[in-house]
C-alpha cells in the first residue's frame, strides 16, 4: 500500500542537492518509491513531484497533469515516472507563465521556459523512452527536472517582481476569469 511522503520545503538541503543516478530500477525499493511519489503527488494535488522533494536524492520525477482550479487548461496525463531523464533538445522559444511548487507553498512566479523539449528517460520497467513535450507538459517537465539538478522555479525568474503570493495569484486568476465571462 502506497504512503504519503513528507514534502521537503525550501531551506532543506536536499532541495538544493543534485540527485544521484538511479541504479536497480526494478528493485522493490525503487518501485515502492515510485508508487509513493505518485500517491504523494495525487494526495497533494500536485501536477508533478521529484524524489528530492520527499527526501530521496535520486533522479526520479513524476509527471501527472490534469485540469484543476490552479491550471484549468492543463492536459490530462496519466502519472508517469521518468527515471534518469536527460534533455536531448529544446526550442529556442520561451514563454513566461505562472508556476507554483509543493516545496514552496504559498508562492507563485512567472517563469520563462522552453516551449518544446525533447527528453530521453527510463520508464519504471527500465526501458529507454524518448518523448517530445510541448507547452504545458514541457513546462511541467522542466519544473520537475530542476528539482533533480538542485534548482527551484524562483531561481528561473527574470525579476523578483515576477514573484507573488498564492492569495494574490488567486485574485488575479479570478479577475481574468471575470473578464473572460464578460
Amino acid at each position: 500500500m502506497s504512503q504519503r511522503l513528507e514534502i521537503s520545503q525550501l531551506g532543506s538541503p536536499i532541495i538544493r542537492t543534485v540527485a544521484k543516478k538511479v541504479i536497480g530500477i526494478r528493485s522493490p525499493e525503487i518501485q515502492t518509491l515510485i508508487d509513493d511519489l505518485i500517491f504523494t503527488c495525487k494526495e497533494s494535488k500536485g501536477m508533478g513531484i521529484a524524489a528530492p522533494q520527499v527526501g530521496y536524492s535520486l533522479s526520479i520525477l513524476i509527471m501527472a497533469s490534469a485540469p484543476n482550479q490552479r491550471y484549468p487548461f492543463a492536459p490530462l496525463m496519466e502519472p508517469t515516472a521518468l527515471i534518469n531523464p536527460r534533455v536531448i533538445d529544446y526550442s529556442e522559444e520561451q514563454v513566461k507563465d505562472w508556476e507554483g511548487c509543493l516545496s514552496l507553498p504559498g508562492i507563485r512566479a512567472l517563469v520563462p521556459r522552453h516551449t518544446t523539449i525533447e527528453v530521453m528517460y527510463l520508464d519504471r520497467e527500465g526501458k529507454e523512452q524518448t518523448v517530445i513535450f510541448r507547452d504545458f507538459l514541457a513546462r511541467l517537465f522542466q519544473h520537475e527536472y530542476d528539482h533533480l539538478i538542485g534548482k527551484v522555479f524562483i531561481d528561473r525568474v527574470e525579476s523578483t517582481k515576477d514573484i507573488i503570493t498564492e492569495k494574490e495569484y488567486q485574485r488575479i486568476m479570478k479577475e481574468k476569469e471575470e473578464i473572460q465571462i464578460l
